[in-house]
């Protein structure tokens, strides 16, 4: 006789609690959202509905400042997540096609030991390395650390998405006569294109919304984004931080949104 399948709905209390979950997370979010709207010079009075501070961000005294912020965080966030994408692609290769080989749970382990370290830590770690070989923090700092802490959020879709895909379909093409690199290339990697632009967008997307580790080891007059944010919020909270806020998350919301349908591929089309 056949199990019922366990339905967690089912239990009371599940739909109440699962309200509340939602609205901790996100009643800020909203929050934040609906202020930037505000008209007002006050984060504390509403005054109607105005696109204003958005406007404020690309042409008010500060809109030199975030754009440049802007440039540092969206051409890190490109590099990085091409080059963490280029790296979690063959790591995943070696690690799903490429057999047992020796220190194979370690290597899985280091992979994956970002997502599983406070990143306070990795931010001192990263600090602590750059000092003790005498790098000069800036902008290179910054695209390293990001470099090396998107790897494993490009890795996870990446190598979800070849354990998915039979090896019998590169076996097809070398009995056919394909190389070993043609059957990878021509037959696997678009098999595989889904979890890589998947991997590719989280990447982008850590990066840019990175705050500890950057705020670690920027130097001096180099800013991104949310360290820009930050400093201009210690001055105190102005509705245009706001504004800025909330098209970040909307950029989040799109990316992460992308990323999920994408995995989602049909992976024999």
């Amino acid at each position: 006789m056949a199990r019922n399948k366990l339905d967690i709905k089912s239990y009371g209390g599940f739909f109440p609690i699962t309200v509340l979950c939602l609205i901790i997370l996100y009643a800020p979010l909203l929050v934040v959202t609906v202020y930037s709207l505000n008209d007002s010079n006050s984060i504390t009075n509403w005054e109607g509905i105005s696109f204003r501070w958005y406007l404020d961000v690309f042409v008010g005294p500060e809109s030199e400042k975030f754009r440049t912020a802007a440039w540092n965080s969206f051409s890190i966030a490109i590099v990085a997540a091409i080059s963490s994408t280029t790296i979690a692609t063959l790591s995943a290769t070696a690690m799903v096609r490429g057999g047992r080989f020796k220190m194979r749970s370690a290597s899985f382990g280091l992979i994956n030991l970002p997502l599983m370290v406070p990143e306070i830590v990795t931010a001192v770690a990263t600090l602590i390395f750059f000092n003790a070989i005498g790098f000069s923090r800036g902008y290179l700092t910054i695209l390293i650390a990001h470099m090396a802490f998107c790897i494993p959020f490009a890795y996870l879709p990446i190598a979800a998405r070849m354990q998915g895909i039979e090896d019998t379909y590169e076996q097809a093409a070398m009995d056919l006569y394909a190389t070993k690199r043609q059957a990878f290339t021509k037959i696997l990697l678009p098999l595989m294109m889904p979890g890589i632009i998947s991997g590719f967008l989280l990447a982008f997307i850590v990066s840019l919304d990175d705050f500890l580790i950057t705020n670690f080891v920027k130097g001096a007059g180099v800013e991104t984004l949310p360290t820009a944010i930050f400093g201009s919020v210690k001055q105190g909270i102005k509705p245009n931080i706001m504004a800025i806020s909330t098209m970040l998350l909307g950029l989040s919301v799109v990316m992460v949104t992308l990323s999920y349908f994408i995995s989602k591929t049909d992976k024999t089309k």
